[in-house]
């Protein structure tokens, strides 16, 4: 595979997923996307000899394929990253193509929400264990699209709310790494660059050309709160749009499901009953009951316990929301299967009993577990 250039040290990290597959020189794979690098002996064994394909190249040639009627979600993870930055950056220089390229990439998002739901969850759910601001912001895109799923938005109003998921915190990107791994209190400075990234980011999508009323208002509005404590303006009640409301529950969920210094990830269902406790005096709860009804309690992504002891990561969702499909991947003793092995939760012995949030999750198949392998 000549399109393969060398690991360099800084791209991966011990604990988390990889976003891609790695090679041999000679184009060999040598572990799986979803592969978690358990430690620094790991980590240098794969930077001597690991190779990969830069999401760049993997873009060029997405672009030149774009006829191919079904992609894998997983293997356009980094090219929907690399293309994210890309985009923005293009936003913040005022780039006359800013407005195309945002458009465009929300409608990619779209496309493979549409194509499997289910799959762009457990993006979401797999690398939530510690992502960047940019893994972050692709979350609350899919999250978004959900919601207006859940909704019957029409497309136009779907692809704006997706806009917006995408950029509203434009501004705020370059610091959220570093806060996201500070434990200390923030600093009058930070605070105050919090509370008008809103405001700072609508101005850079005007400047960019990018002046959909709709768009703009829910960047601006989408940290506002229903009892009007929210900023940047103090809005309140009917003063705000739905979709800045969906898109600010979105940005909560994936903070609570997240790592941070401060404190572990939450399990997805107690994200949602915390979430639903502290906003159960908003008389609007269809916003709430809509993005949880698509997550479902066990959201596809996350790892279960069954009843017969074995490990399973949750794959496909249900009509019965507490009986997803999962594939079984440690038996009770805690031994790996040689591959995964599809449970019907619905079935007494493989119903779920927990949800399981380790410090470090299992290397994980992604594509075949989701049946793209």
């Amino acid at each position: 595979m000549s399109d393969l250039v060398r690991l360099a040290p800084g791209l991966l990290t011990v604990g988390k997923p990889l976003p891609w597959p790695v090679y041999d020189e000679t184009g060999n794979l040598l572990v799986a996307q979803g592969y978690v690098i358990q430690n620094e002996w790991q980590l240098e064994r794969l930077y001597e000899r690991g190779m990969y394909e830069p999401p760049q190249r993997q873009a060029e040639k997405r672009q030149k394929n774009d006829t191919t009627p079904r992609f894998s979600p997983f293997a356009e993870y980094s090219i929907l990253l690399y293309e994210l930055e890309q985009t923005l950056e293009r936003i913040m220089n005022a780039d006359a193509r800013a407005s195309e390229r945002l458009e465009h990439l929300a409608r990619r998002i779209q496309s493979l929400c549409q194509q499997d739901a289910d799959a762009c969850i457990g993006l979401v759910h797999v690398y939530a264990v510690e992502p960047t601001a940019y893994e972050q912001t692709l979350f609350y895109a899919i999250i978004c699209w959900l919601a207006a799923y859940h909704f019957e938005l029409d497309d136009t109003r779907t692809l704006l709310l997706l806009q917006a998921a995408l950029s509203a915190n434009i501004t705020l990107l370059p610091y959220l790494d570093k806060l996201n791994n500070s434990n200390r209190k923030l600093t009058d400075e930070q605070r105050r660059v919090i509370e008008k990234h809103p405001e700072l980011s609508a101005s850079a999508l005007r400047k960019a050309g990018i002046n959909q009323e709709v768009l703009i208002r829910i960047v601006e509005q989408h940290h506002e709160r229903f009892d009007g404590t929210g900023y940047p303006q103090g809005l309140s009640g009917s003063e705000l749009l739905v979709e800045a409301k969906v898109l600010s529950l979105a940005e909560r969920y994936t903070a609570m499901i997240t790592k941070r210094a401060y404190r572990n990830r939450y399990r997805a269902d107690h994200a949602m009953d915390e979430i639903l406790e502290s906003m159960a005096e908003d008389p609007h709860q269809i916003v709430y009951e809509a993005v949880f009804h698509q997550l479902t309690p066990y959201p596809p992504g996350v790892l279960v316990q069954l009843a017969n002891g074995e490990t399973g990561l949750v794959t496909h969702r249900r009509r019965s929301p507490r009986s997803p499909i999962a594939q079984a991947v440690f038996n009770a003793q805690g031994k790996r299967y040689l591959g995964p092995l599809r449970r019907d939760t619905s079935v007494e012995e493989y119903r779920v009993q927990s949800t399981l949030v380790p410090d470090m999750l299992p290397s994980l198949n992604l594509a075949l577990l989701w049946g793209y392998g």
